[in-house]
C-alpha cells in the first residue's frame, strides 16, 4: 500500500463496478477512506442493487482500509446532499470527489425520446453538478480539494450517442469553469477521459465499433500497444483498472499542480488533451457579405480540413415557372 492519500477522504460515484471500482480500490490502497456511492442500476439506469457498492466497501475493509457504501441516485440533488452528509458523519471531511457514475441510452437523434435525452444528462451532467455542489462546501472550508469529473472521448462526437456526447463534453466545460472558480481556494479540478472494457463498451454493437474505427474514431482517443507486447499473464491494455493510477496521482497533494485540464487515463499511458483555441481565421477591414464568405470560407478558413459529415445529395432545384 502507498501513503499518498493518508488521512484523505474520497467519494467515488459509480464505484461499485468497472472503472469506478478500480479507482475506489486504488484510492484506498494509497491510504484514503472511500465512500462507494453506487445506486446499483442497470446500464440504462433502471433497477437498484446495493450489492456492488457493498462488495467494494467490504473488499477495502478486508484489506485493512476504511470504506462505507452509499446507495443514492446522483441525478437527485437531495440524494447527493445525503451522500456528503453521510461522508462527513463517518469520516469528518471530504477531500476528493471522483464522479464516475453514468448510464447509456444510445439511439440516433431522430429516434431519441425526450426521456432518453433527459435521463443521460441527468446522471452525467446534472450528477456532476449535484455532487460538486454539495462536496465543495467542506472543501472550501478546509481550503483543499481534488475534483475529477469523468468525461469521455465520445464527447468529441459519437454517432448514436448525441445525449451521451453532449453530457460528457458538457462536463469538460464544467470542469474548466470550476478550475477557475475554485483554484484560488486550493481546489484542483480536472476532466478525465477514461477507457476500458466495461459493460458500457461491451454494449456497443460490433457494427457500430467497426464504423467508428473506419472513421478514425476511438472512444478513448488512444491506441493500444502492439499485441505482441502484451504480457501473456497480467494486466491488459483494455482493463478498466488501468485508469486508476493516474487518477490516484491527480487526487494526491502533488496532483493539485494540474487543474483545468482534460487527462486521458486509459490503457498503459496518460495523455493530456489540447485546449480549444482558434487555429485559423479570416478577417478584413469591414463587415463581410455572403458572397465574400462563400469564397473565403472554403478556400481559406476551412481549406485542408476533413469534413466528418457525410456527403449530401445535390439539392434538387425547383422547376422554373415559364414566363407568361
Amino acid at each position: 500500500m502507498g501513503n499518498r492519500l493518508d488521512g484523505r477522504v474520497a467519494i467515488v460515484t459509480g464505484g461499485g463496478r468497472g472503472i469506478g471500482r478500480g479507482v475506489a480500490l486504488q484510492l484506498a490502497e494509497e491510504g484514503a477512506a472511500v465512500v462507494i456511492a453506487d445506486f446499483g442500476g442497470n446500464l440504462d439506469g433502471s433497477g437498484n442493487d446495493q450489492g456492488p457498492a457493498d462488495e467494494v466497501a467490504n473488499e477495502i475493509k478486508k484489506a485493512g482500509g476504511r470504506a462505507i457504501a452509499h446507495y443514492g441516485d446522483v441525478s437527485k440533488f437531495g440524494d447527493c446532499a445525503d451522500l456528503v452528509q453521510a461522508t462527513l458523519k463517518e469520516f469528518g471531511r471530504v477531500d476528493i470527489l471522483c464522479h464516475v457514475a453514468g448510464i447509456l441510452r444510445d439511439r440516433m437523434v431522430f429516434n431519441m425520446t425526450e426521456e432518453e435525452w433527459d435521463a443521460v444528462l441527468a446522471v452525467h451532467l446534472k450528477g456532476a453538478f449535484n455532487t460538486v455542489r454539495h462536496s465543495v462546501k467542506p472543501m472550501l472550508e478546509q481550503r483543499y480539494g481534488r475534483i475529477l469529473l469523468f468525461s469521455s472521448g465520445s464527447g468529441l462526437g459519437a454517432s448514436g450517442q448525441a445525449n451521451y456526447s453532449a453530457a460528457k463534453e458538457g462536463m469538460v466545460g464544467f470542469a474548466r469553469a470550476l478550475s477557475r472558480e475554485l483554484g484560488p481556494h486550493g481546489i484542483a479540478v480536472n476532466a478525465i477521459y477514461p477507457g476500458g472494457n466495461t459493460r458500457m463498451t461491451q454494449s456497443v454493437p460490433s457494427t457500430t465499433q467497426e464504423l467508428r474505427a473506419a472513421a478514425g474514431i476511438r472512444r478513448d482517443g488512444s491506441a493500444p500497444p502492439p499485441r505482441a507486447e502484451w504480457p501473456a499473464d497480467g494486466p491488459q491494455p483494455r482493463d478498466p483498472e488501468n485508469n486508476a493510477p493516474t487518477v490516484a496521482w491527480l487526487a494526491s497533494e502533488a496532483g493539485g499542480a494540474i487543474s483545468g485540464q482534460v487527462i486521458g487515463t486509459s490503457g498503459w499511458q496518460a495523455s493530456r488533451y489540447s485546449v480549444r483555441q482558434v487555429i485559423r481565421s479570416v478577417s478584413q477591414s469591414r463587415h463581410w457579405n455572403v458572397e465574400e464568405l462563400a469564397l473565403a470560407v472554403p478556400l481559406q478558413l476551412t481549406a485542408g480540413i476533413m469534413n466528418p459529415a457525410p456527403v449530401q445529395a445535390p439539392r434538387e432545384q425547383p422547376a422554373s415557372t415559364p414566363a407568361s
